[in-house]
């Protein structure tokens, strides 16, 4: 009798599977409307709808981080009519800085699939005297204390990239946090501040009029957006920090499912016109995986950014 249940089950999942989607998609967003996540959830969602003939509508559920978007997500039935569009943030780092989430990353959802990745660039003031990560480096050894940094807050990526290098470094540089990436760039440029690590498509501008100084990349490999610089781990082996974007959907989706929607995000993010999009937004297209894949990717990363919040006792504001 209960093998009868067992196999019912299965083939109820199966036909689930086959059927998707029957209706349109609904993509929440925990980010808002114009933002990086949204318009790179756009570019994508845009193309697997084409890919399958079906509408995806983006929901914009901003606020606190993006947190109570993704506990939205977690509300839909696991039929695969409601995905999450989320990022490192919400899933990554948040849950170590908010005890308190209205959702557990571990037991509350289905992970379906890696799409894209966001490195950084890591600029300088023109009045420092390095040309490298290298001169960087022995430049504040032999100046300890008087480099600053400049962060978009506590906790944000911006500030967790600079103490993870700090850290690898071995060197000491104070945290001078912003409201925003603009007021930042500003000093930085007057030299108010000396270090950055901004986003390419902001950041990279000011370095081309020559306003700014860009030594490194923060990906493991050199970025296609910037292909002249290298990358920080070129100096400091194991360095890496990528915002990464994913699709989710909420617990209890079947294997079936979250592999048929798995592969229609690998598809559309190995088209042409997607990735030129993505370049636009300073994002790269994600290598295709699997669902499993895309979960150990985050737990290595929660993992990761966990032990540079304890170890420098972040707090939010």
């Amino acid at each position: 009798m209960a093998t009868g249940v067992l196999c019912g089950a299965s083939a109820f999942a199966d036909s689930a599977a086959d059927a998707w989607p029957s209706k349109p998609v609904r993509v929440v967003v925990p980010f808002p409307s114009s933002g990086a996540t949204d318009l790179i959830s756009r570019v994508i969602a845009q193309r697997v709808s084409q890919d399958l003939g079906q509408q995806f509508v983006i929901d914009n559920k901003p606020g606190a981080g993006g947190t109570i978007g993704a506990a939205e997500g977690v509300k839909a039935a696991p039929d695969g009519a409601t995905l999450l569009f989320t990022t490192s943030s919400t899933h990554a780092i948040s849950p170590h800085l908010m005890p308190r989430l209205a959702y557990n990353v571990e037991k509350d959802f289905t992970p379906i699939a890696h799409v894209a990745d966001a490195a950084s660039v890591l600029l300088v003031t023109p009045s420092l005297p390095v040309k490298n990560v290298q001169e960087l480096i022995a430049y504040a050894k032999a100046n300890p204390g008087k480099l600053n940094y400049a962060t978009s807050g506590n906790g944000t990526i911006v500030h967790l990239n600079a103490l993870e290098f700090s850290a690898r470094a071995g060197v000491k540089l104070t945290h001078v946090p912003y409201k925003g990436t603009a007021q930042s760039i500003t000093d930085l440029v007057a030299g108010q501040v000396h270090i950055l690590f901004d986003s390419i498509p902001t950041g990279m501008p000011h370095v081309t009029s020559g306003r700014l100084k860009a030594l490194a990349v923060t990906s493991l490999q050199r970025s296609s957006l910037a292909p002249e610089l290298p990358t920080i781990a070129e100096t400091l082996p194991g360095y890496s920090s990528v915002t990464w974007f994913g699709v989710y959907g909420p617990a209890g989706m079947s294997p079936a499912l979250a592999s048929k929607i798995n592969a229609a995000f690998n598809k559309a993010i190995q088209n042409p016109e997607v990735a030129t999009a993505l370049a636009k937004l300073g994002a790269e297209p994600a290598k295709p995986g699997t669902p499993a894949q895309f979960h150990s990717m985050v737990k290595a990363d929660s993992a990761r950014w966990a032990k540079v919040i304890k170890d420098n006792d972040i707090k939010l504001d």
